[in-house]
This record gives C-alpha cells, sequence and structure tokens, in this order.
C-alpha cells in the first residue's frame, strides 16, 4: 500500500470489510486511494462521483441533485478534501441514506464549523479525518 494513502484506506478496509456498497464523492483526478479500497475490498461495490469525471470509471452527478440509486444501500459515503461548500450536503446524503460518513480535509482545513459536532476527529496511525457515524 502506498505510504501517502496507507492509514486512510486501511482504517476503511479493517471498519468496513463487510460493506456492500460504499461510495466516494469528489474524486477528482485522485484514484489512488479508491484503486487500494477496491483491490483489498473484493465484495464491496464502489461508486466514485464527480461533478467533472476524470475518467469513465467516475460516474457524473451533482450532489445537489443527487441520483439516489448511486447510494442506496450504501454502508460509507466518504470524501477527501471536499471544498467547504460541499461538506454539508455530503454529510445530508449520508443521513438520507443511513450510512457513515467520512470527511479528510486537507491537512490545513478543518471541517465545516457548523458541522463538526456531528463529526468526531479521528487520529488513525499517520492520518486525520472527520467520522459522522450513521444516525439510528
Amino acid at each position: 500500500m502506498n505510504n501517502s494513502w496507507s492509514s486512510f484506506c486501511e482504517y476503511i478496509i479493517d471498519n468496513y470489510s463487510s460493506a456492500s456498497k460504499i461510495v466516494e464523492v469528489g474524486v477528482g483526478n485522485i484514484l489512488e486511494p479508491s484503486n487500494i479500497l477496491k483491490d483489498n475490498m473484493k465484495n464491496t461495490e464502489f461508486n466514485l462521483v464527480d461533478i467533472h469525471p476524470s475518467t469513465y470509471k467516475v460516474i457524473k452527478e451533482d450532489i445537489f441533485k443527487p441520483t439516489d440509486s448511486i447510494y442506496e444501500g450504501c454502508n460509507l459515503i466518504y470524501s477527501i478534501r471536499p471544498p467547504e461548500e460541499l461538506q454539508k450536503q455530503i454529510l445530508y446524503l449520508a443521513d438520507k441514506h443511513s450510512c457513515d460518513c467520512i470527511i479528510k480535509p486537507f491537512f490545513t482545513e478543518d471541517i465545516t464549523f457548523k458541522l463538526k459536532p456531528r463529526f468526531k476527529l479521528i487520529n488513525y496511525k499517520k492520518d486525520v479525518f472527520y467520522l459522522s457515524k450513521k444516525m439510528r
């Protein structure tokens, strides 16, 4: 596993190994984390979405006008370095589809202040990200 994504991917693999579906929002050009996850989670369906897909592997999706079938039945929605204006909508999608949500901001950024009470800061090995467990 590549060092730059190893801790983040290891956390997901260890905690979502039985997930039936995982969605990455705002993939951009960084496909390495999803490729690592796919290689290690063979029984999990992965949907990668972005408003401007960088490859045919990414579904064109506007999360402000979401296609519910992309998210239905997912266990986790995650996003790496999402702009602040997308964070609330990402959490909304996780709540709507009763799944966990991970947001991994830039190392110099934080999550939106209004969302902080919903998230727990996770320090996992060499990585830091925020986790919101599904609403029960």
